[in-house]
């Protein structure tokens, strides 16, 4: 089964992510990016759901760190709250595959990943 990080700072967002998505893939949740870059030194997901609004390191920088990194190759979708034009040129331009807007549905998230992993 492939592997997905879901990462917030929310606990409600990371048990709806998992329960939307568990059938399916194995799903790793953590509450922080600092949290996502020790578990990935272990081991590679196939894509990450990474929260915009995280404290100490935010989804941004964490991306960031992401795409100049060995991990560059691994699709990021972001988990926001706020989705605007300044946010999507933003995620853009450092190089997520996308925008799930919360809160989510199950299906329109597991349609997100579809999209970026064969399941």
């Amino acid at each position: 089964m492939k592997t997905i990080f879901v990462v917030d700072d929310s606990d409600t967002n990371l048990a709806m992510a998992e329960e939307a998505l568990e059938d399916y893939f194995n799903v790793m949740t953590m509450p922080s990016a600092d949290k996502m870059f020790l578990l990935l030194e272990k081991m590679t997901p196939e894509l990450i759901l990474l929260d915009i609004e995280m404290p100490n390191m935010n989804g941004f920088e964490a991306l960031e760190k992401l795409k100049n990194g060995k991990w560059a190759g691994i699709p990021v979708l972001f988990l926001t709250g706020t989705v605007n034009a300044s946010i999507e040129e933003h995620s853009s331009k450092l190089g997520a595959s996308g925008i799930v807007e919360k809160p989510f549905s199950q299906s329109a998230l597991l349609d997100h990943i579809k999209r970026h992993v064969n399941i």
